[in-house]
């Protein structure tokens, strides 16, 4: 019987939140690899809240979805067919793209995974652009000193709680801020942050105050709307802002008002965008950093996991409503090994 490949394409451009009636399923022949490329079988795709951005049709640092074109996102997969010398059918690879079953990728994209280092799916959250992101914010913008303050907002998220496990161990007081009880406790308590606030109490600036006495040093921004007005509010002189997302917004037709930044040159403030891809040579970094301690169980993840291919919509849809806890990712096929 001949092999069929399932993909989810873009029906037509969501307004405001996305629904799954903006996609549908296509399927079509599994490709055959040309010279150099490499196909795989899906194992498990990531959902990240960038997707969103990719809907619209307007300029960004990356293009957007097409109608009628494959949704975009990171896979780990199984190599069914190769023609690249590197590869060979039975190898896991990280980086085809694609909400779909089966991807052809051009080799030199992929890279090859160890199946033992750490669980396949960690390698597109703690390991993965998740982890790289929050490890180059604080590496190259954060510069966290011991006994400052870091505030890291969606602490609970797949780059939230590796951000702030990273300033910790740099010595900082590190305060998160969350949505809702069960992801405040899993911060304090497992992340071993000092302190962790629910974005939905009824005063964030009070309770956000009492718990930054010396104001805030560093700021890791993924979530804008109010927790960043309130954030911003008790920035030092010479603090670091590390503008990662802002997932509040991201289904807002109309970008809402900004602050007024008129403070950013009075204290010296450093504000600056964060696209992990500008870094490249930091996703190596991390994971030959970072491996040893998932292995070690010293660095902490959470994963939401939905079955399904055709369910990836509705993981979209808890991405950008904090429906997840932890990394989002969707089990597209098994694991044979």
């Amino acid at each position: 019987m001949t092999a069929m490949q399932r993909s989810v394409v873009l029906r037509r451009r969501p307004v405001g939140e996305p629904d799954a009636s903006d996609f549908e399923i296509a399927e079509s022949l599994v490709p055959t690899p040309g010279a150099g490329e490499v196909v795989t079988r899906t194992i498990w795709l990531s959902i990240d809240p960038y997707m969103r951005g990719r809907l619209w049709d307007r300029p960004s640092y990356a293009a957007p979805v097409q109608i009628g074109e494959v949704m975009t996102g990171e896979t780990v997969g199984e190599v069914v067919a190769s023609a690249h010398p590197g590869f060979a059918a039975g190898d896991v690879v990280l980086g085809a793209r694609g909400w779909q079953s089966h991807c052809v990728s051009q080799g030199s994209a992929l890279t090859k995974l160890d199946r033992h280092a750490a669980p396949l799916q960690a390698n597109l959250g703690v390991l993965g652009m998740p982890g790289t992101t929050a490890y180059s914010g604080m590496k190259d913008i954060g510069l966290v000193k011991p006994g400052e303050t870091v505030v890291i907002s969606a602490a609970s998220g797949a780059v939230g709680s590796v951000a702030g496990q990273l300033a910790k161990r740099a010595g900082a007081r590190v305060i998160g801020i969350a949505g809702g009880p069960d992801k405040c406790l899993w911060v304090q308590e497992t992340l071993r942050f000092d302190d962790c606030i629910d974005h939905r109490v009824p005063h964030l600036g009070r309770a956000l105050a009492e718990a930054c006495p010396n104001g805030i040093d560093v700021y890791f921004e993924n979530v804008g709307g109010d927790v960043q007005a309130a954030a911003f509010a008790l920035l030092n002189p010479f603090a670091r802002v590390i503008m990662c997302g802002m997932v509040a917004q991201y289904n807002e037709t109309t970008p809402p008002p900004g602050p007024n930044l008129g403070f950013v040159v009075g204290k010296r403030v450093h504000i600056e965008g964060l696209i992990v891809t500008d870094k490249p040579e930091r996703f190596g970094e991390w994971r030959a950093l970072a491996s040893p301690w998932v292995k070690g169980g010293s660095l902490h993840y959470r994963e939401t996991v939905i079955d399904g291919l055709e369910n990836a919509p509705q993981a979209l849809q808890m991405v950008l409503s904090g429906g997840n806890f932890g990394k989002m990712l969707v089990r597209v096929g098994p694991d044979h090994a």
